[in-house]
């Protein structure tokens, strides 16, 4: 079985899917735009689906979309639409803070009822520190990267600071809450001093799936470190594999960009037309064919080690629902995907324990 999920961005990866005779770019910023996304997504069973953040307001052109809304408050809008897809949004560890980010996701993991995950990205573009004005830019990567494996670490200690059972809510005694069930997290490091607790009960996975991108060994070691689940760019089956080995205690999902379509020739002339439109260079393999012939590609990169493939759709809605009604069924075919949701958290989808708090048991 393959792990699945699908990377939201805007009107789709491709710079010009905004032009498409289906798009949709006068919905881009309307919840109805990314409740219909979400509920496609899980009407394919996938895992979960990411969603795009970042600092900058987009390349500066006026052919290409500018602007976006915030991943985390999409994600908790347009989780109650659905009851088992999990939501990954991105939260950029660089230049903010710990403490905002843990209630921030703690609170989408009730809204969704345990279906919250968060993907950590780091900032290293000085346009983006200007924003803040805090410090000066450029910042070695391995200092950011140091950086953000200590703010995970805030992030996860604050979802533990409560124990599962710290809420009383005894009306009769008037007793909401057990203090010595709240515990001070006091993390000092070389970014951050953080006393805690959290505001925020635990969250009902206790500690929401943690993501990184990874394409160099600086963040490798972040994944290693802080994450439950990586996402690699590989380009062939040799280098999906020797990533997997690389990363292996880790979930490993391979990243890959796709423009699908009835037949290899349509979805080549699709792309070629897009590619008229804008000039497009992927990070990940854009694969360019049928929905079987992807299905081909993603099980012999299973079979190489992979756990699973977060999909990027080339354009929105085209690409996706051609994951969810033509790659799913082509993957259930071949007993290689799921037939109903077995799971209502995140963590369970993944195969992920649920795990006790650090702190259960201590005293305050």
């Amino acid at each position: 079985m393959v792990h699945l999920a699908v990377a939201l961005d805007g009107a789709g990866w491709h710079p010009a899917a905004w032009r498409e005779p289906d798009a949709r770019p006068d919905e881009l910023f309307h919840p109805r735009y990314w409740g219909d996304l979400a509920t496609e997504a899980e009407r394919g069973l996938l895992d979960f689906v990411t969603i795009e953040d970042s600092f900058g307001p987009g390349p500066d052109r006026t052919d290409r979309v500018r602007g976006r809304l915030d991943a985390v408050l999409i994600a908790s809008r347009v989780a109650p639409l659905t009851r088992h897809l999990g939501f990954v949004p991105t939260a950029i560890a660089t230049h903010t803070e710990p403490f905002h980010l843990s209630k921030a996701i703690a609170t989408l993991d009730y809204v969704s009822q345990g279906r919250a995950g968060v993907r950590v990205r780091i900032a290293s573009d000085p346009a983006d520190a200007r924003h803040f004005g805090r410090r000066e830019f450029p910042v070695p990567l391995p200092d950011l990267a140091e950086e953000a494996g200590d703010w995970v670490e805030v992030v996860r200690r604050l979802w533990d600071s409560w124990e599962d059972d710290a809420e009383i809510r005894d009306a009769a005694t008037g007793r909401f809450v057990d203090r010595d069930k709240l515990h001070y997290i006091d993390f000092t490091g070389r970014f951050f001093g953080v006393k805690g607790p959290s505001i925020t009960p635990r969250p009902p996975q206790g500690q929401p799936p943690v993501a990184v991108l990874s394409h160099v060994p600086e963040i490798h070691r972040l994944a290693a470190r802080a994450a439950d689940l990586v996402f690699l760019t590989p380009h062939d089956t040799g280098q999906a594999g020797a990533l997997a080995r690389e990363l292996g205690d880790l979930l490993v999902f391979a990243d890959v960009e796709v423009v699908l379509d009835e037949t290899e020739q349509a979805a080549r002339d699709r792309r070629a037309r897009l590619d008229d439109l804008a000039e497009h260079s992927s990070d990940a393999l854009v694969f360019t064919g049928t929905p079987a012939q992807l299905a081909d590609h993603l099980l012999a990169w299973r079979d190489a080690g992979l756990s699973g493939f977060r999909l990027r759709p080339a354009a929105l809605p085209h690409d996706l629902t051609a994951i969810t009604r033509a790659l799913v069924p082509e993957l259930q075919q071949r007993g290689a995907f799921r037939r109903e949701y077995e799971s209502t958290t995140l963590r369970g989808l993944l195969g992920l324990d649920r795990p006790v708090s650090r702190y259960a048991g201590a005293t305050r």
